[in-house]
């Protein structure tokens, strides 16, 4: 079973570009485009990673990702926040609200395929969702 991806992201040229990204890596993407959405999606996918943009319609991102965090069925899903925001700015207050890892855009394959490793890969060396 491919490892599911959650890409909480509002623009369709980035789903599109995460979603082949992550598909040619074998993972199954799926998407939501605003907090609702997302909170919504992550309950009803429990997705093995998040991929959350910081700029979202109707909230910003740091509040979805605090929501995650915070509700407990969610908070055990690690999130990766991709976005165009100021890095260091931004990514001190990620980590600070729970991210695990931070990947700027525009998004290169190889930091987004190594955080996404680090993170899915158990203490067995077994990439979380795979089947032995």
């Amino acid at each position: 079973m491919k490892p599911k991806i959650l890409i909480i992201d509002d623009s369709v040229d980035s789903w599109h570009l995460l979603r082949t990204i992550l598909q040619t890596h074998n993972f199954y993407p799926v998407w939501a485009t605003d907090g609702m959405q997302a909170m919504a999606a992550a309950r009803f996918h429990h997705p093995q990673a998040i991929l959350l943009d910081l700029g979202l319609p109707g909230g910003d991102g740091f509040v979805v990702l605090e929501r995650l965090k915070s509700t407990s069925l969610l908070s055990d899903i690690p999130v990766i926040v991709v976005t165009v925001r100021d890095r260091q700015e931004a990514e001190e207050k990620a980590r600070h609200l729970g991210a695990a890892a931070y990947v700027s855009k525009p998004v290169q394959v190889d930091a987004l395929m190594a955080s996404l490793q680090t993170l899915l890969t158990t203490q067995d060396g077994v990439l979380a969702g795979e089947n032995r």
